[in-house]
């Protein structure tokens, strides 16, 4: 435990908070300007900020396993026992719950998750696959700039087209095709930030600011997009999206640099991260589906449904703790 790293624990904290707050605002920004612009204006936001969970989960695999350690039996038989358990209780929940079907949703496992959180288990077994050939060298903080720019803006397929007088400019085509190429890339970029030296004067200030610029771009590119489609628009929501890449490279190295003490609700969560994702969108489904929400207040819903989520997940997972002793699904 002395060998822990605290803002490692801290920025897994946050981004499972982060994806609960995802899924606690998805009903609003997906119904669109209708629940009023105000709650909209807000689901959004919150929505937004939360939108580098997923990368900054992959950006922590890769700090841990592509360097002097990768992953291990234990970390295989781990994710594949998750993927089982979890799944396990999703179709237990359909079964019961839905009308969606216990069949339909089993015979298609190893297609696609049976609910849809869990698609993380599956992405995730290609980082610890690769990690035993990868071990990230130390470079420069202008050598990380470049790839920012070059893949995570310029050439990434995710960015919106743009033109000039009829030529084309913006992606620049560099065959980068599938979002399991920025996935690796969050691992290898949180291997180098990991690595490098970001304690300089001003750093974390300037990734503060750009982590904040970036979630306000993503805010309004969506609001913007979504009033020329005239319904929801996720355009700019993407895990891979350039916003959104740059977004979580600022705060890993902000949390890098500022989170490095003990927090013990971080700490609490923290430990408590891989129940809590798996158990959180059962959950949530379970309130949104029987009509346990405050749709009519939507901020308030938001708050409740948030932490309804989240503590419940928690004593989940306490409570599985106590059957798992091995710590192999929890």
């Amino acid at each position: 435990m002395s060998n822990r790293l605290n803002w490692i624990d801290n920025l897994r904290a946050i981004a499972c908070i982060m994806v609960v707050m995802i899924h606690s605002t998805s009903y609003y920004v997906a119904t669109g300007l209708s629940v009023g612009e105000m709650n909209w204006s807000v689901a959004n936001l919150l929505n937004s900020a939360s939108r580098v969970c997923v990368p900054l989960f992959f950006m922590i695999s890769g700090y841990l396993f592509f360097g002097e350690k990768s992953a291990r039996k234990k970390h295989f038989l781990r994710i594949t026992l998750c993927v089982l358990f979890y799944s396990l209780i999703s179709l237990i929940y359909i079964a019961v719950f839905t009308r969606i079907g216990f069949w339909p949703s089993l015979k298609s496992l190893l297609l696609k998750p049976v609910f849809y959180h869990l698609w993380f288990f599956y992405a995730i077994i290609v980082i610890y696959l690769l990690s035993p050939l990868i071990a990230v060298k130390q470079v420069s903080a202008g050598y990380l700039a470049a790839i920012v720019v070059i893949l995570g803006v310029v050439a990434n397929p995710n960015m919106v087209s743009l033109s000039w007088h009829g030529v084309h400019l913006l992606p620049v085509n560099l065959y980068v095709v599938g979002d399991t190429f920025y996935y690796l890339l969050y691992a290898l970029m949180g291997r180098a930030i990991g690595m490098l030296d970001t304690g300089r004067r001003g750093v974390s200030w300037a990734a503060a600011l750009i982590f904040f610029a970036s979630i306000i771009a993503i805010a309004l590119s969506t609001h913007r997009q979504t009033l020329i489609n005239g319904n929801f628009a996720d355009t700019f929501y993407a895990y891979c999206g350039p916003l959104v890449f740059i977004a979580a490279l600022s705060l890993f190295v902000w949390c890098k640099n500022c989170l490095t003490f003990t927090l013990p609700s971080l700490r609490l969560i923290a430990e408590n991260s891989l129940a809590i994702y798996g158990f959180h969108a059962v959950i949530i489904n379970f309130i949104r589906g029987h009509k346990l929400d405050f749709t009519h207040w939507p901020v308030l819903d938001i708050a409740y449904i948030f932490m309804t989520a989240l503590l419940l997940s928690l004593l989940l997972s306490m409570g599985l703790h106590r059957l798992d002793r091995h710590r192999l699904m929890s």
